[in-house]
């Protein structure tokens, strides 16, 4: 057997071996026979002496069961012939007729051809990031990303995890190529795989199979914890925090969490909220100086040099 093709094994990705899919092969299935019928009844019908258009019209009445009479007279064997194509084109128009009705009723198609539309959707992304594992570590990172205007391509094993996600998704292993491929990985400005590690072990271990970074959210968050209790500069003025004085940094602007545009030359009485961006000018000593306080919780997280 020959290897399927890339752009196959996407759709396949996309529309995975659910309902939706069947249904969409059941169709593709009733309209074949339908098609087959037709052309061996227009064949029967050539051969019983009817012309080309005479044939295909005696075969769709006569499986279309409308009543009109026949196109030229029949004999013995013409009669014998019309009634199995009856038998056999009434059977195929119900069949037809069945697949479509429960497709459309029970939301098969629609699904199918929302997944058809997420697939082209996917095809025109660039510089997207793809994120590898939609549980709760996932579903915060797509949405950091989302709020900064970035586009997400989201990977998980789990359907159900997918459920209610509105983005492009892609139902598959991440560590399968054809996965990859299907959520764009060659246009794509970066992979984000979550992969659980419970222990700083892990966390080597993954860095050694060939991650780029690797963190583990118990420790970061344990840390912060402690750094919340025992600094409280989070929350205070610029003047209280006194950036220059601190680490000999100017401070250049200030943006709050998640909100809009940078403010250039904040006043003193500017209030730092967790989360906010600072853009700073200063050596990288003192830059450095500024990450470090960053890490205590004494400044926002996010510094920018």
């Amino acid at each position: 057997m020959g290897r399927p093709s890339s752009s196959s094994g996407r759709r396949s990705l996309l529309l995975g071996t659910d309902s939706a899919g069947d249904a969409v092969r059941r169709i593709a299935v009733a309209l074949t026979a339908l098609a087959v019928v037709i052309v061996v009844g227009t064949l029967g019908y050539l051969v019983l002496g009817f012309t080309l258009l005479e044939a295909l019209y005696q075969t769709v009445t006569t499986v279309a069961t409308v009543g009109f009479r026949e196109v030229r007279p029949l004999g013995p064997t013409g009669e014998a012939f019309t009634i199995v194509l009856i038998l056999l084109g009434v059977g195929t128009v119900l069949y037809n007729l069945g697949v479509l009705v429960e497709a459309v009723t029970e939301g098969h198609l629609r699904e199918h051809l929302g997944r058809r539309r997420m697939e082209r959707d996917i095809a025109r992304l660039r510089d997207h990031v793809i994120v590898c594992g939609f549980g709760r570590v996932g579903r915060s990172t797509t949405r950091y990303l989302l709020d900064r205007g970035h586009a997400v391509v989201v990977v998980d094993t789990e359907a159900t995890r997918l459920e209610g996600h509105t983005g492009p998704f892609v139902h598959g292993d991440a560590a399968s190529d054809d996965t990859l491929r299907a959520a764009g990985i060659d246009r794509a400005r970066a992979l984000v795989i979550i992969s659980r590690a419970r222990t700083l072990g892990s966390k080597e271990k993954l860095v050694l199979a060939g991650a780029t970074r690797a963190v583990n959210p118990q420790l970061i968050g344990g840390r912060r914890m402690a750094s919340f209790a025992l600094h409280a500069d989070v929350g205070r003025t610029l003047a209280e925090v006194d950036v220059p004085g601190t680490c000999g940094c100017q401070l250049l602007a200030v943006r709050a969490p998640r909100k809009g545009p940078f403010t250039p030359s904040p006043p003193p009485q500017t209030v730092l909220a967790a989360g906010a961006t600072l853009i700073v000018f200063g050596t990288p000593d003192q830059v450095g100086r500024l990450r470090a306080l960053a890490a205590d919780g004494r400044v926002p997280t996010v510094v920018d040099g």
